[in-house]
């Protein structure tokens, strides 16, 4: 069964599409046969990083049923191990995806066979976002250190949260847990997760229960990226006890990565940073940061990098 990373961040230009292609690219230099998917539905580029110009094929082909599994569409890519299935020259309406076409997604997602699948995330918090973050316990939250990219992914975690308790209720049931949240905490509470869920523990016990599992097993991280020398190292660890105060969700803290302008230069000419600037400290934040999903998904395999 492949272990599936959904990649998300509240804001555009966070960098989870370079963190995507990086990280997969890592993954199968380590030999793990590495699927990446462009789910930046509306506006797909992880085939630019890729210098894939004109992809053949792409999601639109499966949902539109050009092909009939999702494993009609996957690219090779030039790396060995590394393969894609693109976003590029999909419809204008696949950034409102319907939701029987999401659940036909979700669940041939789910089949693939490949060792590590890598979901790249649209940025902000709409449905077909956050459905494909949950699909995996474990996932991956990106940010920058500025203040509006730590509200946005702040947002982003707390609008999953929100949407998983949303998921084991009907419209009606969900909207009476509203409104008994804003009688017992008043105004507002509707919109504090942690609200809901202590009514949900009162009035569903059984629900709360599960709920309360599906939170633990939940294996979500963070990272920094972008941190130049002059930001605080220490915020992203700030910012995960943050969100496990107010929203009781655990979430662990990954790393920094750093900033490096000749990420810039590399993508502007489709080249892989990787290969270019290997002994960068940005290079060995991402290595590092490919161990630890190795290691999240149970694997034992002994890495070197030398």
């Amino acid at each position: 069964m492949a272990h599936i990373w959904p990649i998300g961040g509240g804001k555009g230009g966070s960098g989870k599409s370079f963190l995507t292609c990086a990280l997969g690219r890592l993954l199968a230099g380590l030999g793990k046969k590495t699927l990446l998917i462009d789910l930046d539905l509306g506006a797909a580029n992880l085939h630019t990083l890729l210098n894939i110009p004109y992809p053949a094929k792409s999601l639109s082909d499966f949902i539109r049923r050009k092909y009939p599994s999702l494993e009609n569409i996957v690219l090779e890519t030039p790396v060995p191990d590394l393969f894609l299935i693109s976003g590029a020259n999909d419809t204008l309406d696949i950034a409102n995806l319907p939701y029987e076409q999401k659940i036909k997604t979700m669940r041939a997602i789910g089949k693939l066979n490949f060792d590590c699948i890598l979901l790249d995330l649209g940025a902000g918090t709409s449905f077909n976002t956050l459905d494909f973050f949950l699909i995996s316990q474990n996932g991956i939250f990106i940010a920058t250190p500025e203040p509006t990219s730590i509200e946005n992914v702040y947002r982003l975690i707390r609008s999953i949260y929100f949407r998983r308790i949303r998921q084991y209720f009907t419209a009606s049931d969900f909207k009476a847990l509203e409104e008994e949240a804003v009688q017992y905490f008043g105004n507002g509470a509707y919109a504090k997760p942690e609200c809901i869920m202590q009514m949900v523990q009162r009035i569903y016990p059984e629900t709360g229960i599960k709920l309360d599992n599906d939170f633990n097993n939940y294996k979500f991280k963070l990272i920094l990226n972008q941190l130049h020398k002059q930001d605080d190292a220490g915020l992203g660890p700030q910012i995960c006890k943050l969100i496990e105060k107010h929203l009781g969700l655990k979430i662990d803290f990954s790393g920094n990565i750093a900033y490096d302008e000749h990420v810039h230069d590399a993508i502007c000419q489709r080249v892989s940073f990787l290969d270019r600037y290997p002994y960068t400290r940005t290079a060995g934040d991402l290595r590092e940061l490919s161990k630890q999903i190795i290691y999240s998904a149970g694997d034992q395999l002994m890495i070197n990098y030398s």
